[in-house]
């Protein structure tokens, strides 16, 4: 009887913080994302994902063009800035911004909503390096 009192206040507990754990990072008091420095804080889910495949799309490039994978875990970390195409993504972003926001009042909190705008396929025309 203790031993199946035990087991169900541990799923109880494990259901519990699992669920607080979910709508703390809804409500954005735990970044779903670390290290961002150009893009929202709050970025959603899906909102990075269209970022995301917008530049590959625009370069031709995958996730590790920028991106680097921790040889320990096998997985991507994208929080890292190991590679400095990232950087160099980081300032583009800020360029294509201002470009947008003084050429054609373009707002930081409308990123890529398909308004005229300068991008990366602007110039980049689906190539990692565009033609000079």
């Amino acid at each position: 009887m203790k031993t199946r009192t035990l087991i169900v206040l541990s799923l109880i507990a494990s259901i519990i913080i699992g669920t607080s754990a979910t709508m703390a990072n809804k409500d954005g008091d735990h970044p779903l994302y670390k290290n961002l420095k150009v893009l929202p804080k709050k970025i959603t889910h899906d909102e990075m994902e269209k970022v995301m495949h917008h530049y590959n799309a625009a370069l031709g490039v995958k996730c590790g063009f920028c991106h680097v994978r921790n040889e320990e875990t096998k997985k991507m970390d994208f929080a890292s800035d190991a590679k400095e195409e990232k950087v160099i993504a980081r300032s583009m972003m800020k360029m294509t911004n201002k470009l947008n926001i003084k050429n054609f009042g373009g707002k930081k909190e409308h990123y890529n909503q398909g308004v005229m705008e300068v991008s990366c396929i602007t110039c980049h025309r689906g190539k990692a390096h565009p033609e000079k």
